[in-house]
């Protein structure tokens, strides 16, 4: 079951505060948004919050497989861009973190400066895999606890989430990853993702032994059953994960229709499947009448740390 998302020294606030407050209310479903179009999308049909995933990034932006190719840089770019377009928090992928303790803060910062409600850091090493693969390797758990507690201690907003994920489950075994979660609890984690679990029956066992909030990562053909919402409400998770669903969809879709164009000569068949102009300026806020009314200010006001980015800058690494 999950406690309270609050954090000991205050309630919740900022964008953090909104997602915390949101599982509080019951599970959240939480959709993978691979580009900002469709984080508007996302919040005009009422999620509450979208999931920058590292993998759909990963494929969707850069055309590569999730094995930790893109830089700290880019992500937050695109976490920047989503935070720019759209009122909900955004749960970023933030991979194993970009190296040790001190390689960890500097990323919460960034992404948290980038519009980040939540920032997930994971137990693999570098180069990193998806966690629904073979041939994973762990990072010891006392170095995982120190990346955890320096992301906890990093963040300039005391309402950011901050989410510890386990793939031993693959590598080690279901005890090895209750174990390493409730190291990552102890460290300062404030929600906990167990990677890569097999059964519905792991799924319980989790919850049972964890008294944080849970992420549920339902994500297509990996080694996970797909399991309902209500579902994994009754066992006791906080949020669903979807991280590649739209990215998947998208792209048969645009298979088809590339198929359809290449075979007929023209697209006319397909207009009944696209959205049309008008839904598009809709969802954009656009009036072609009155174009200057229809620039929508930046969402993207929270909290600034030094060496801070914003969109349309570039950040200052070292």
């Amino acid at each position: 079951m999950h406690a309270s998302s609050r954090l000991p020294n205050g309630g919740p606030s900022g964008r953090g505060g909104e997602l915390r407050r949101a599982v509080g209310e019951g599970l959240v479903a939480i959709p993978g948004a691979p580009f900002p179009l469709v984080a508007k999308l996302a919040e005009q049909q009422g999620f509450e919050a979208v999931y920058l995933s590292g993998a759909a990034m990963s494929a969707g932006l850069l055309a590569v497989p999730d094995i930790g190719l893109f830089t700290l840089e880019q992500l937050a770019e695109q976490t920047g861009l989503l935070a720019a377009a759209c009122g909900l928090p955004i749960v970023v992928d933030a991979d194993t973190g970009f190296g040790g303790p001190r390689e960890t803060e500097r990323t919460v910062r960034l992404l948290e400066s980038a519009g980040a409600a939540a920032i997930q850091i994971e137990d693999q090493q570098s180069a990193k895999r998806c966690g629904h693969l073979p041939g994973k390797r762990l990072v010891d758990r006392g170095e995982m606890s120190e990346k955890i507690a320096a992301a906890a201690s990093a963040r300039v907003d005391r309402s950011t989430v901050i989410v510890a994920r386990s793939d031993a489950r693959g590598v080690s075994g279901l005890d090895d990853c209750i174990e390493r979660l409730r190291a990552y609890r102890d460290a300062g984690a404030d929600w906990l993702f167990p990677e890569g679990l097999t059964s519905r029956e792991e799924f319980r066992e989790v919850a049972a032994a964890i008294d944080r909030p849970l992420l549920a990562n339902m994500t297509e053909f990996g080694v996970s059953p797909l399991i309902g919402r209500d579902e994994l409400a009754s066992l006791g998770y906080a949020a669903v994960l979807y991280p590649v669903t739209l990215l998947r969809v998208a792209m048969k879709a645009i298979e088809a229709a590339l198929a359809v164009i290449d075979i007929e000569g023209t697209q006319e068949s397909l207009l009944d499947l696209m959205q049309t102009r008008e839904e598009l300026y809709d969802l954009l806020g656009y009036d072609p009448a009155n174009p200057g009314a229809s620039i929508p200010p930046s969402r993207n006001d929270g909290p600034v740390a030094e060496g801070s980015w914003r969109p349309n800058e570039r950040s200052r690494l070292a």
